[in-house]
């Protein structure tokens, strides 16, 4: 990894989520993450199911939940860190080497998900507005990514 990135700034509508990048943990997911940020490919991108009590989840530029980049999926990087609130996580398939740009972001204890996916940062700052993201599978008006950019 060429790059190394210790913060990711997602900005939604209703201002910045920061995120503190975990490559301790998974970093080829943090490379992934941070290349497809700093590259645009997130902007404008919505967040497609929306779970209370669970989780958000977005990064499919389709916003269907069933595509992702065109660059090849992630082998899994499996650790042992809870998936608790502020977690932030890859989506993936049944296949647990499937990951390729769409996440989540827990709002609770999902311990359930632990060591089954890769965990690649948590919330620090704006969680607040991760709660406030409109719900459904798919919402009705998906919150959106203005923009994001790995620092």
């Amino acid at each position: 990894m060429a790059d190394t990135y210790s913060t990711l700034t997602m900005t939604l509508e209703g201002g910045d989520v920061t995120i503190r990048l975990r490559p301790d943990l998974a970093p080829e997911h943090v490379a992934r993450i941070a290349e497809l940020a700093n590259d645009g490919f997130y902007d404008g991108v919505v967040f497609h199911r929306v779970i209370p009590g669970f989780m958000a989840q977005g990064g499919d530029p389709t916003g269907t939940g069933m595509h992702g980049s065109d660059k090849p999926n992630l082998k899994q990087e499996f650790s042992k860190e809870p998936h608790v609130r502020g977690t932030c996580s890859m989506a993936r398939t049944m296949d647990p080497n499937s990951a390729n740009s769409q996440f989540f972001i827990c709002f609770d204890d999902a311990r359930f998900l632990d060591g089954q996916y890769t965990v690649w940062g948590e919330v620090t700052e704006g969680m607040e507005l991760i709660d406030a993201l409109p719900k459904g599978e798919p919402p009705a008006n998906p919150g959106k990514i203005v923009s994001m950019k790995a620092a």
